[in-house]
């Protein structure tokens, strides 16, 4: 099944005559891969249209005038975009102002400096002698903030070595 251009076209021609759209977005595994940049840039648009098609996808002529971007989820075809899109809404949506309890959360938050998160932990400090990092419960802000950053290097470099070097993006 093809979605056929005049129902996307007209869909998108009314949701525009509401209000000014910043992206038309297709759901597509040959489309750009989604990062956290990605996600990023867009939660500060106003306004999206996420498109997604299902099995075989879209009539080629809405990719062609009517979509102004393409982003795919990985390599590995689903059996349609709604899935992808709302993963995508979802990695949007909790970067929006008040989404989250603690707005600062997000931006230590794995790939956000293209570096995975350092470990977290709850009470108790001991549990059957497996114990929170001292410095976590030294109350000093500084050095524990120096052991976050290490652990998300070491993280990094031992689980997704090839974040290091994207670390210009």
């Amino acid at each position: 099944m093809v979605m056929m251009i005049e129902p996307v076209d007209k869909m998108i021609a009314e949701l525009k005559a509401q209000r000014e759209y910043d992206e038309v977005i297709y759901m597509s595994p040959d489309g750009e891969r989604l990062t956290q940049g990605i996600s990023n840039e867009l939660s500060l648009k106003e306004n999206l249209i996420i498109l997604c098609g299902h099995y075989k996808g879209i009539d080629h002529r809405i990719r062609e005038h009517l979509i102004t971007r393409e982003i795919s989820v990985g390599d590995y075809v689903v059996s349609g975009g709604e899935i992808p899109a709302a993963l995508l809404a979802d990695s949007i949506v909790r970067l929006v102002p008040g989404a989250l309890t603690d707005e600062t959360s997000a931006l230590s938050d794995s790939f956000q400096d293209n570096l995975l998160s350092p470990p977290v932990y709850t009470r108790p400090a001991e549990y059957k002698g497996w114990k929170v990092p001292d410095v976590l419960l030294s109350g000093n802000p500084k050095l524990i903030r120096e052991w976050q950053d290490e652990q998300a290097l070491a993280r990094t470099k031992l689980l997704r070595p090839e974040l290091l070097d994207n670390q210009s993006n």
